[in-house]
């Protein structure tokens, strides 16, 4: 059984059919994969990206810390001096409120020991 010229034409048709079809599925599993790559490649460049705007930033807040850390050694040293001032007035009212004590025991002292002395005297 003999092939006919039509079937023979028809079937290289389907061959070459075949043959199409395959390569372009070949084709668009390689520009599939190209795709994934290039998207792969700008997922990285955009991570490196905010990375780098992560450090800087990291940098910036430590730049800041370190500012606020001075202005409270800055606070704290007028509290220090504020404190040493507050006490220097504090010994010095102390020392006025004792001499104050001393005078008002005298005076009552004094006092009673005129009454006792005016008693007997009176007696």
């Amino acid at each position: 059984m003999a092939l006919a010229q039509d079937d023979i034409d028809h079937i290289q048709w389907l061959i070459k059919k075949a043959i199409s079809e395959a390569s372009e599925i070949s084709n668009a599993n390689v520009r599939y994969e190209l795709d994934l790559r290039e998207r792969t490649i700008r997922v990285e460049e955009e991570l490196k990206h905010q990375r780098e705007l992560m450090i800087e930033s990291f940098k910036q807040v430590e730049k800041r810390f370190e500012q606020v850390d001075k202005r409270f050694e800055q606070v704290h040293k007028r509290f220090e001096a504020i404190q040493t001032s507050m006490d220097k007035r504090f010994d010095e009212l102390l020392k006025r409120h004792d001499q104050q004590f001393f005078w008002l025991l005298g005076f009552i002292a004094t006092g009673v020991g005129l009454v006792i002395a005016s008693l007997r005297y009176l007696k």
